[in-house]
């Protein structure tokens, strides 16, 4: 390959990366109308009792909710361990919080065993996970996020939300395997190695 012709496929490559940049901008602002809406001030089980919506946010004004289906999956638990390495990022800028439908004490003890710093709330007697589109009949889940504002009267809504998937923005390994020589190559994460 010339000079040149690599110069082309450079700004090729350049004027690409452009246009996602512009469309991924546009399809967030699409996630956020479709998730404008106020909620309810939910109640959740912590390991140290019960806890409402509200009280998650830790004196921010936004909030991060990750929903996770739990730690039968190890697709969720990929994308938590990578949220535990940016957790001083992330509360830098808002309160962050992992929801599952399992117990506070199930949580727990997972929690531990990854090494995970973040607070983790149990949604099993709460309508929340099914209120934001992430749980389905004959209790099925999916993951992904949702997040929340609070403003100065107390009201909560949420501004944004997204499901996650395979080869999503919010997951780092995707994106790397995907530059090696056969790319993802059918790769499953998995809970050991």
């Amino acid at each position: 390959m010339t000079s040149n012709s690599k110069e082309e496929l450079r700004n090729k490559i350049s004027e690409l990366e452009k246009e996602i940049w512009e469309k991924e901008k546009q399809v967030v602002e699409l996630k956020k109308s479709l998730a404008e809406k106020s909620v309810l001030d939910y109640e959740f089980d912590a390991t140290d009792g019960k806890v409402n919506l509200s009280e998650l946010f830790d004196n921010k004004d936004d909030l991060i909710i990750i929903h996770n289906m739990g730690n039968k999956c190890p697709y969720c638990t990929m994308w938590a361990d990578g949220f535990n390495g940016l957790l001083h990022h992330l509360t830098d800028r808002a309160a962050f919080v992992v929801v599952s439908p399992y117990s506070p004490e199930v949580q727990h003890t997972f929690a531990q065993t990854r090494g995970w710093k973040f607070k983790m709330v149990s949604t099993q007697d709460s309508s929340f996970t099914k209120d934001m589109g992430y749980e389905f009949e004959d209790k099925k889940y999916i993951p992904g996020v949702s997040v929340f504002h609070k403003d100065d009267t107390g009201k909560i809504e949420r501004t944004g939300m997204d499901v996650f998937g395979p080869g999503d923005n919010y997951n780092s390994p995707w994106h790397l395997f995907q530059l090696l020589k056969y790319g993802v190559n059918e790769w499953h994460p998995k809970f050991e190695y």
